[in-house]
């Protein structure tokens, strides 16, 4: 595979905050603790050391131990759940949704960025140890958010009345997504073990939690990743002292707010990710995943019947801590609560919100992890390629928005000079003579002579414009060639990996793909990653 390297901000898909934040810009010091670099991380495993205690790590272990009872976990992994009992062993962890079939491709590029830096730290610091962590968004109830992906353009749907979390959920009904997914997958040794893939995870799994847990460890257990899921009794307990201080205090509520508040008034345009509330706990049970509201001295929770009083919340709290599921706010303290971890990997839209919590954590007496964009990827197929190269296309072009594409390769390949530049610099020189002239003799004319250069000026993008989608139509082959391109390589006009499931690279590469990709991404290289592969 051939790679190349484009700077984030050059993309044009990446927000100012998360462009400013990979800059280290200074005005964004005070909303994170380290900047992610293999030196930086000293402190935060010296830190994360000094601060976590024996007692967490005699609950996690037997957690993770209970949570993999059932799943034929590697070696690799078992060991790494065995070595979190060491206060040597450190964590690095990503989070998702439990997607239908991984969704996104980009769920590939998050735990490969997150084991490859397992490696590297490993390498830099042999005497500790390493564990990459996928946390499993089991208590999500956005069942729209996660019910298809797709495959060569088209929506393979997971039809279902759903409620509540989604890992609770039955993959009772998925047979017909899986009749459907093997209609268009078609034949062959790749497309026979994708369909075994999906047929094993999901038609042999009861819940889609389990289903999401086996999907995963296929992939990624060779590496040892550990899979954790936070809807866990024995792990929530560990978090009652939070859950208290977030129902009856409202802490993060009012340090989150004033966090939004500062980052607001350093830039007007960084956009607010998320914004807490009062309370940042959902009450869960059964089928229902609903917000707890407080109203006078009464808990309510939205949409049901159910209502406690203060000592009744209490009581609720130390008795069933499984039933209080953390929002946006909250779970990334749960995650750092009962995790040794040093370091979060995610998404620009995940960092964002990250970035309004360093004031929650300091309030909680919490270490802060250091926080690291995932890798992304472009990948470009060997056919792909020569269609770049017979139109004279360089990667870099093809991030940009669709109509600057079309306008700079005309003026590149078209015959004629399309740029007027040069002849509105000349006008411009000539019109500086009328200016003097008006200067020296009435200079009541100056407004005349101003409105004739700005019409004048005017009537040369006119023309620049017309001769432009003139030629545009005299070369609308090339056109369609490329503009194709590009909509192939960035569908819906956004990332590949935004959109492609990891199936359709599969059917191409096979079991080369993982190996390929975790070889080509670097965690701590801040680039987009261009990859061409043959």
């Amino acid at each position: 595979m051939q790679l190349e390297g484009i700077p984030f901000k050059e993309t044009g898909y990446f927000s100012e905050i998360i462009c400013d934040y990979l800059e280290e810009a200074p005005s964004l010091h005070p909303f994170y603790h380290r900047f992610p670099s293999i030196t930086s991380f000293k402190g935060q495993i010296e830190e994360k050391q000094g601060r976590f205690s024996d007692d967490m790590r005699k609950v996690l272990a037997p957690a993770l131990v209970k949570q993999y009872e059932g799943v034929d976990a590697t070696a690799k992994t078992k060991k790494h759940i065995s070595m979190l009992k060491d206060a040597n062993t450190f964590t690095v962890v990503t989070g998702h949704q439990l997607n239908l079939f991984t969704g996104p491709l980009y769920f590939l590029y998050k735990i490969i960025s997150t084991i490859n830096l397992t490696t590297e730290l490993k390498k830099a610091y042999p005497k500790q140890h390493f564990v990459p962590v996928y946390w499993m968004a089991t208590e999500d109830h956005d069942f729209e958010e996660i019910n298809y992906f797709n495959f060569k353009g088209k929506k393979i749907h997971w039809n279902s009345d759903a409620s509540g979390a989604v890992g609770h959920l039955s993959t009772e009904g998925l047979k017909a997504v899986f009749k459907l997914f093997s209609q268009e997958l078609g034949s062959g040794k790749h497309a026979s073990k994708l369909k075994a893939l999906f047929s094993n995870a999901y038609l042999k799994h009861k819940t889609l939690t389990a289903a999401t847990r086996y999907l995963a460890n296929e992939l990624f257990g060779s590496e040892g990743l550990v899979i954790v899921d936070g809807d866990d009794k024995a792990l929530k307990r560990c978090l009652i002292p939070h859950i208290k201080e977030d129902i009856f205090q409202n802490t993060a509520y009012k340090k989150v707010t004033d966090t939004i508040s500062s980052l607001e008034s350093t830039s007007a345009n960084y956009t607010i990710q998320v914004n807490p509330r009062e309370i940042n706990y959902f009450y869960l049970k059964d089928d229902i995943r609903e917000r707890i509201i407080q109203k006078g001295e009464v808990f309510y929770v939205n949409d049901t019947e159910l209502q406690f009083s203060r000592e009744e919340m209490l009581a609720e709290i130390e008795s069933f801590p499984e039933r209080f599921s953390p929002n946006v706010v909250s779970r990334p303290l749960y995650q750092e609560v009962i995790l040794p971890n040093l370091c979060y990997i995610g998404g620009g839209g995940e960092l964002a919100y990250w970035l309004e919590l360093r004031s929650s954590f300091i309030a909680a007496k919490v270490p802060f992890p250091m926080l690291l964009l995932r890798n992304s990827a472009l990948i470009i197929s060997e056919k792909q390629q020569q269609k770049m190269q017979k139109m004279n296309l360089e990667a870099k072009d093809l991030f940009l928005e669709q109509n600057r594409l079309i306008n700079k390769k005309i003026r590149e390949i078209s015959n004629i000079d399309i740029d007027f530049s040069p002849q509105r610099t000349h006008l411009k020189e000539q019109f500086k003579a009328f200016y003097d002239l008006a200067e020296q003799t009435d200079k009541s004319f100056l407004g005349a002579v101003k409105a004739q250069e700005v019409k004048q000026l005017k009537g040369l993008d006119v023309l620049e414009k017309r001769l432009l989608k003139a030629q545009k139509r005299k070369l609308k082959d090339h056109v369609l060639r490329m503009t194709d391109l590009q909509n192939d390589l960035f569908p819906n006009k956004s990332l590949q990996e935004r959109n492609r499931n990891f199936s359709e690279l599969y059917l191409e590469l096979g079991d080369e793909l993982i190996p390929s990709l975790m070889t080509s991404l670097n965690p701590l290289d801040s680039e987009f990653v261009i990859i061409r592969y043959s």
